[in-house]
């Protein structure tokens, strides 16, 4: 598990491309036959992926926990973004589809990720916060998932949004998660665009073709920074930062979230005139 740790809004602002990106962007999550994971001091947050080849992976526990296993003291937000494939928690199967979700409770000693068909694996994306309540291990469909229509032709943002993890739906201590996908023609996600200093927030893009990017915007309002991102990169998002992105092609991200609460409408709206 690697750490990054994030700078003030005054730091970023001085920062490079090369230096902006090695402290936003995760750009290797995803190997295949291996569970790579990132702890962060954003809401101390660890971001993570899982690809099951051959054989199941076991999630670990790291020393920087300072846990006797990963959950011990956290909880776990799992969507797959691959094919069909399954997670073992406490010798439970959950049988995790594409666009299905998990949720796995604080407490659960053992986290089991596995293929349906190794040739065509499933990929997980995974996301963990510390957790002071423990709630049932719980999965969502893409079918069970809350849908929110947002946006319109015109302004090239129409979209549908996923919510499994929230307020309504899966129940957590602190974690809110789901994902985003776009209507034919639109390619603008999150604009008008929004801070919210309650909470910091993970961007993942997926289903971004190869020779395509999503340009993603970060940095205060008034301050903005771009990243060019690829499929399957990740994005740390402070709370003083907006988070939003506009693609050369089609794509879907997963967007999660952990802080003081978990209203998904607690948002700071920015106005695209004031964008600088």
């Amino acid at each position: 598990m690697n750490t990054k740790l994030t700078p003030s809004p005054n730091e970023t602002a001085a920062l490079n491309t090369e230096e902006l990106r090695s402290t936003f962007l995760l750009e290797d999550l995803f190997a295949s036959g291996e569970i790579r994971m990132v702890y962060t001091d954003l809401d101390r947050a660890v971001v993570g992926a899982a690809i099951p080849a051959s054989s199941p992976l076991e999630l670990g526990n790291d020393d920087a926990l300072k846990a006797d296993f990963f959950c011990q003291r956290r909880e776990l937000g799992i969507l797959n973004i691959g094919e069909a494939g399954s997670v073992t928690v406490d010798g439970a199967v959950h049988e995790i589809g594409k666009h299905d979700c998990l949720y796995v409770g604080r407490g659960s000693r053992s986290v089991q990720f596995a293929s349906a068909d190794a040739g065509s694996p499933a990929v997980f994306f995974l996301i963990s916060h510390p957790a002071h309540a423990e709630h049932p291990t719980t999965k969502a469909t893409r079918a069970d998932a809350n849908r929110v229509e947002l946006g319109t032709p015109e302004e090239a943002n129409e979209r549908t949004i996923f919510q499994y993890i929230h307020e309504s739906g899966i129940k957590s201590c602190q974690l809110v998660m789901g994902f985003t996908e776009f209507k034919t023609g639109s390619i603008w996600n999150t604009m008008p665009c929004h801070t919210h200093d309650r909470r910091s927030e993970v961007y993942c893009y997926f289903d971004v073709p190869a020779e395509h990017r999503v340009l993603h915007m970060m940095g205060e309002p008034q301050e903005t920074r771009p990243l060019w991102v690829a499929d399957r990169q990740a994005v740390l998002s402070p709370p003083w930062s907006i988070h939003s992105g506009c693609g050369t092609a089609s794509y879907r991200f997963i967007w999660a979230m952990g802080g003081e609460n978990q209203a998904f409408t607690d948002m700071d709206r920015v106005e695209i005139s004031e964008l600088r």
